[in-house]
């Protein structure tokens, strides 16, 4: 598991000696930025315009800027745990780093940037791929396969993405984008079917085995493969609707048979458990758009906010934990206050738009303070653990 590897052999720089610590580092930092940036474009009218429209930009940002950094610092440092290869350190994964800033920097200066930004984006993923294939195919481990094609889907979701952008092919923002937000939910679960019962049973004590069932792995796998493309072909149809209400009941199914009541004495486990449910919500709303007429823009934010950003948050502080020699069972109070204030966010981005929708920019400025400050948070209690050595030696 990623929290439980053997150090890497010291590099020289800390921050290099691993993959986690430069780009957990970078996410969070991106992360901050980019939401004060678009707080103040969006609610205080900022006169700033990146390679992008405004709210593309933020879009594509958080999602193949910020959350594929989080994605690149789990996986170089899991694929070395699941296969025994090093993975990228040192100069490499500095130059690695350094091409993923790049792109960020050339979307942040303006659109005579956006074809530099594609090339340098697509460059980075392409590398990542490579970087992350490498050990699986050296030790023949093919079951990583299918975190692999995942990863490589992402690449080809943000190429079409930029297609669409650059006004190569025209529905490539709306689908790049959209391809991007369930890709990463499917690694989610991916993940989440691979770590987060084994955390369960091994942080607790309570007796007992939690529940895995073969069929809804397969049967919540297809459903959400054609969820994905009839949202993408037909966004929000009945078909949509039918698939996400189906999609709710595998998930909460899966979600009950993990359940154990410690959890929440642990940060480290609720943190990861309410990200799932908040992608359960987010089926639930994306059937309420239907139904009801609701704002796409919840279902989105149930998703984005409330799923994503709780995962990646839980992942990034489980595993600069453990890889740096900590004690993952007593993380400080300051962790547990850094994953409420996302949990409290998500609520606000999601629920009161529904309760009170005349409000809604001030809802929107609440949730982006409280997400700022949770990322705040973590880079005064993770950012001295990144650029340090582990402290076990």
């Amino acid at each position: 598991m990623p929290d439980t590897g053997r150090p890497a052999a010291h590099a020289g720089i800390a921050i290099l000696n691993l993959g986690f610590r430069p780009f957990f580092a970078g996410a969070a930092m991106l992360s901050l930025v980019s939401i004060m940036a678009w707080m103040g474009v969006y609610v205080f009218h900022w006169q700033w315009q990146p390679a992008l429209p405004d709210m593309t930009w933020h879009a594509h940002e958080m999602l193949y800027g910020y959350a594929m950094a989080v994605i690149a610092g789990f996986l170089l440092t899991a694929v070395r745990n699941w296969t025994g290869v090093q993975t990228l350190n040192g100069m490499p994964l500095l130059l690695l780093f350094l091409l993923w800033l790049a792109a960020r920097l050339l979307l942040a200066a303006g659109s005579g940037m956006l074809a530099w930004a594609a090339l340098a984006d697509g460059l980075f993923n392409l590398l990542l791929l490579i970087a992350l294939a490498w050990p699986v195919f050296k030790v023949r481990q093919y079951k990583q396969i299918g975190i692999l094609s995942k990863v490589m889907l992402l690449m080809s979701a943000n190429l079409l993405f930029y297609a669409g952008a650059l006004e190569i092919y025209p529905w490539g923002v709306q689908a790049g984008l959209y391809s991007g937000v369930y890709l990463v939910l499917a690694l989610i679960f991916v993940m989440s079917r691979r770590v987060l019962p084994f955390f369960i049973e091994r942080g607790l004590d309570e007796p007992g085995t939690l529940t895995n069932r073969g069929w809804l792995d397969g049967a919540s796998l297809l459903l959400f493969i054609a969820f994905w493309l009839a949202d993408i072909i037909e966004p929000d149809s009945l078909l949509v609707a039918w698939l996400a209400g189906l999609l709710c009941v595998l998930h909460a199914v899966r979600l009950a048979g993990w359940y154990a009541s410690g959890i929440w004495a642990r940060p480290l486990l609720w943190v990861l458990y309410l990200a799932y449910v908040a992608v359960i919500f987010g089926f639930v709303l994306k059937v309420a758009v239907y139904v009801l007429s609701i704002p796409p823009s919840l279902p989105l934010h149930a998703f984005t906010y409330g799923g994503i950003g709780l995962f990646t948050l839980g992942m990034m502080a489980r595993v600069t934990l453990g890889h740096t020699g900590r004690n993952i069972l007593e993380p400080s109070a300051g962790v547990s206050w850094m994953f409420a204030l996302i949990v409290i966010g998500s609520v606000i981005r999601v629920a009161m738009p529904l309760l009170d929708a005349a409000r809604y920019i001030l809802w929107m400025g609440v949730s982006q303070v409280l997400w700022m400050l949770a990322f705040f948070l973590f880079l005064v209690i993770f950012l001295p653990m990144l650029h340090q050595p582990r402290i076990d030696g």
